[in-house]
């Protein structure tokens, strides 16, 4: 695709101004409600830039021998969703981590099939919405306790962790970026 053909959005934004569900009308008060605001935008970047594509644009990889590719971001942060919520903070470090075979976090062995797709999109919402069940049943209150993380280290503070969450989407939204600009050229936030 030559850079007269691209694809920039709507100038330069990913939509129209005012059809972005990212941006609401009221700012996010209170510590535990920034961090929950932060999670949603980074969820919903992801999800916007895997929007519109087939299964055979979905697992296209970045730069081979790389594994990355949109739907292998989908199934990676299924796989951090779980570990980090249903094993760690809520204290099952018992509970098998997802896809623990795969030791590429979800990238390997994506298929190219609407059935793969499904699956992994399925999932990935299953942990978001269990992830945010839990977030529903605590408050500011809670961000300074902690967490065993299972790996011998010092126990992690539930502030760190949910830090640590919007950091983990924050890159891969990167990641996605230029996934999507390889794929069909667009570009934007």
């Amino acid at each position: 695709m030559s850079s007269d053909q691209r694809q920039v959005g709507f100038g330069g934004i990913w939509l129209p101004e005012g059809e972005d569900p990212r941006h609401q009308d009221q700012q996010a008060v209170g510590e535990l409600a920034t961090y929950r605001d932060y999670l949603r935008h980074y969820r919903l970047t992801l999800e916007l830039k895997c929007e519109g594509l087939g299964p055979e644009d979905l697992v296209k990889q970045s730069v081979p021998p790389s594994d990355l590719s949109l739907l292998g971001l989908i199934r990676h942060m299924a796989r951090v969703e779980h570990s980090w919520f249903q094993r760690v903070l809520k204290e099952n470090l018992e509970l098998p981590r997802f896809d623990a075979d795969d030791p590429t976090g979800g990238f390997h062995k994506v298929e190219p099939t609407q059935e793969s797709v499904d699956e992994a999109f399925a999932s990935w919402r299953e942990q978001v919405a269990a992830a945010d069940e839990w977030l529903d049943s605590i408050d500011d209150s809670v961000l300074g306790e902690t967490r065993d993380v299972g790996r011998g280290d010092e126990p992690t503070s539930i502030r760190d962790i949910l830090v640590h969450m919007i950091e983990e989407y924050a890159r891969h939204a990167g990641h996605a970026d230029l996934l999507r600009e390889v794929i069909d050229g667009r570009t934007g936030q």
